[in-house]
């Protein structure tokens, strides 16, 4: 697999060409204009004999291609990687997230969406030796990422996840319990906690009852609450990609609440807590906390090393072109000028 290190330096390096390539074709064009002012273009030539145009050029796609290969290599080149197994103590924590147009609302910014990718993203950071995988719901729920250990396949499978992720509508958390209680490994003895992620409103009413089974297996619920009880618009985009409020079908903006009384209540049921969500903290490094407080059981896992680094043989190749780049000068070499082949001489 192959990635960059620091994708926003490849970003900065195309406006980087960009603005050259566009800096040279205006210097060629203002550089004819001015020959033309000056004179007959083929006597102007004959007025500057050492003066070679075919070097100008070269000197410029060596500058060019020297500056291309200079910023890959800074924006850090990675191909791995290889398997190993390592032996750990942890836990296996399923987070679900709720993924509902409702979770593009903006009380906790820069939306509810947003922000839960954040806080989920520090949460794996600050894993050690645990297992994490990912659900993702709306009207139904789906498994994003199988429980693992490899924390950069998380994350990449986490960064992928949008309000499309889950293509039908609504909010069934009752879906999302069942789908995170099925993703656990069957390995014994081993804690097990579900970390759900929604503003709670819930359209299925059976949530409840799915989490005393879950918790009959012995596995730990813990809720986050993100929105406001008092509720606010869902913004959406129309089809001239305006900026919109989400409307019902009698033409009434849709206002989405936070449901705190159900995510409570789930969390007393599952022996779990509940945290609601802020601009302020999220919540996630409050449970964090308590997971760390479970009992860990000695793990055995296959997980991708760290990616290797191949920044050096670009690198090289910018410092070599920029070398030969120098070297070159503007004037025609003493050879070119005395062997002219397409002179012709008059014959007397």
């Amino acid at each position: 697999m192959f990635r960059f290190a620091y994708i926003y330096v490849i970003y900065a390096l195309i406006g980087i060409l960009a603005i050259l390539a566009i800096a040279y074709i205006f210097y060629r064009k203002n550089f004819i204009k001015a020959i033309n002012k000056f004179g007959d273009n083929p006597l102007v030539h004959k007025l500057m004999p050492s003066y070679s145009l075919p070097k100008v050029r070269w000197k410029f796609w060596l500058l060019f291609i020297a500056i291309m290969f200079l910023g890959i290599g800074v924006a850090g080149p990675q191909v791995g990687a290889k398997l190993v197994n390592v032996k750990r103590k942890g836990i296996e924590i399923i987070i679900a997230l709720d993924v509902s147009k409702s979770m593009l609302a903006e009380d906790i910014k820069p939306n509810r969406l947003a922000a839960a990718k954040h806080a989920i993203e520090k949460l794996i950071d600050d894993l050690d030796n645990d297992r994490i995988g990912l659900v993702v719901f709306a009207g139904n729920a789906y498994v994003q990422m199988p429980i693992t250990a490899d924390y950069v396949s998380a994350k990449m499978f986490l960064n992928s996840i949008s309000t499309s992720s889950v293509p039908t509508p609504g909010t069934n958390i009752s879906a999302a319990l069942e789908t995170s209680a099925r993703s656990f490994t069957s390995e014994k003895g081993i804690s097990k906690a579900i970390i759900l992620i929604t503003d709670g409103e819930d359209h299925d009413g059976n949530a409840l009852n799915v989490a005393k089974q879950i918790t009959n297996e012995g596995i730990k619920i813990y809720t986050i609450g993100i929105g406001s009880p008092q509720g606010v618009p869902i913004p959406v985009r129309d089809k001239y990609g305006r900026k919109v409020f989400k409307t019902d079908e009698n033409g009434n903006v849709v206002v989405s609440k936070l449901n705190e009384k159900l995510l409570q209540d789930l969390a007393m049921i599952g022996h779990g807590s509940y945290v609601r969500a802020s601009n302020t903290g999220f919540g996630l490094d409050i449970i964090k906390k308590d997971l760390d407080k479970l009992q860990k059981k000695e793990i055995k896992d296959k997980i991708y090393s760290e990616y290797e680094n191949y920044f050096q043989p670009f690198v090289i190749v910018a410092l070599i072109l920029l070398i030969i780049e120098v070297l070159i000068s503007f004037r025609k070499s003493k050879l070119s000028q005395k062997y002219n082949l397409f002179q012709i001489k008059n014959e007397e």
